[in-house]
């Protein structure tokens, strides 16, 4: 069976149907609206700090409506797919005045806390309205790819934001204790995983739903690897912090020597040190550190000085997706989002998708990350996804797997 046969046939969310996705879409909103009454019962008034990793709960929560609405009930080219000119004129939709509100594209991030955002019970009512309608149009949608792409792109966009929610609440001090969305302990290192090297076809191709950054598949070369077969643990990462990692240089990049300057960091985010015990904020109070939890809250910075100091680099995301696709049975992946090696830019034929602002504008150097975290929803979690963050950003739940140099 070639890997993307056995892709198609264990990743059904690439492929949903129109029935599959009439029961997905309620389900995720469901989880929306669940984790959102967490913030309402920790965050009366719904106030968080203007921070460049958060946004206002309000915000997330009506944008989520929008975005789907946009897209499917406003969007007279809904059935076209990729193809759909994003700049068509849309209808009208269940709030007037909404794209000054919501539209990521068009309104700043730090005005957000200022806009005239409704209520709660207001935007629930305008999610409910545009979700009944996304369902009636769904009913009626034919099957196929091209009239399933924008059903399918919503569904993964509010997952995104679900997990967005969480990862912001674990800085806000909201306990989400959803047994869904806990990191899970990992066994002791069973040492490196070899492949041979060789040929990989990288990125998507064929039938089902792509982003556009996954696009256009294409062949590359890999020299012989050696790697992890999980991400490492807080029991590896530990005693790099102890052995003073955090104030010799040599381990740092010039970039992570600014981070370091810049934070005065000494310690992975979300630890501290009581006697000689770890602790972690998490749930909003800190608790013992359970040492085989994979090192979380890591920024690449960090997961490079590890790298350095244990004689190991970060793997590429060529790499990477080989040994996953390759070596399924032993390669354990979706515990922590994985920092590679890899900037993240657009493969050879790249063309933007309707959603112009999703890849494009952060061809800018970041690096990729692969893989999945313990609260990404397990219908988002796929082989060829290519994730992107900043190298600095710790808030996220990444972590690092690594290669022997």
């Amino acid at each position: 069976m070639s890997p993307d046969t056995r892709i198609h046939s264990e990743a059904g969310p690439r492929y949903l149907d129109r029935e599959a996705l009439a029961r997905a879409l309620p389900a995720s909103r469901a989880d929306t609206l669940t984790t959102f009454a967490l913030f309402e019962q920790v965050l009366p008034q719904l106030v968080v700090p203007q921070r460049a990793e958060l946004n206002p709960p309000l915000w997330e929560l009506g944008h989520i409506g929008w975005f789907q609405e946009w897209w499917l009930a406003r969007n007279p080219q809904r059935l076209l797919g990729a193809a759909a000119d994003p700049l068509v004129a849309r209808t009208l939709g269940v709030r007037a005045g909404a794209d000054a509100l919501y539209n990521s594209s068009a309104v700043p991030h730090d005005s957000r806390w200022a806009l005239p955002l409704p209520d709660a019970a207001a935007t629930r009512a305008d999610l409910a309205a545009q979700l009944s309608r996304t369902l009636e149009l769904l009913a009626d949608a034919p099957q196929g790819d091209d009239a399933l792409y924008f059903y399918r792109w919503s569904l993964f966009h509010e997952d995104m934001h679900h997990e967005a929610a969480v990862y912001m609440a674990q800085g806000l001090g909201v306990p989400i204790t959803d047994p869904r969305w806990q990191p899970a302990p990992l066994p002791p290192p069973a040492g490196d995983l070899a492949l041979a090297g060789g040929p990989h076809r990288l990125g998507h191709a064929g039938a089902g739903f792509a982003f556009d950054n996954e696009l256009a598949a294409h062949d590359t070369h890999l020299a012989p690897f050696r790697i992890d077969q999980q991400a490492r643990r807080w029991a590896e990462f530990l005693p790099f912090v102890e052995a003073g990692g955090y104030a010799e240089p040599r381990w740092w990049t010039a970039a992570g020597r600014a981070w370091l300057a810049q934070t005065q960091a000494a310690a992975p985010r979300y630890l501290r040190r009581s006697g000689k015990a770890w602790q972690q904020w998490r749930h909003g109070r800190w608790t013992d550190l359970d040492p085989a939890l994979p090192a979380c809250h890591l920024t690449q910075h960090e997961a490079l000085a590890w790298c350095a100091w244990a004689g190991r680099r970060l793997p590429t995301e060529a790499e990477w997706e080989a040994a996953a696709l390759q070596r399924p049975e032993a390669f354990r992946w979706g515990d922590v989002w994985e920092w590679t090696a890899s900037t993240f830019a657009p493969y050879p034929g790249f063309r933007p998708h309707p959603y112009r602002d999703y890849s494009a504008p952060w061809f800018d150097g970041r690096p990729v990350l692969r893989g999945a975290s313990f609260a990404t929803q397990p219908r988002m979690r796929w082989p060829r996804y290519r994730n992107y963050f900043p190298a600095e950003r710790n808030d996220i739940f990444a972590g690092l797997r690594s290669c022997a140099p």
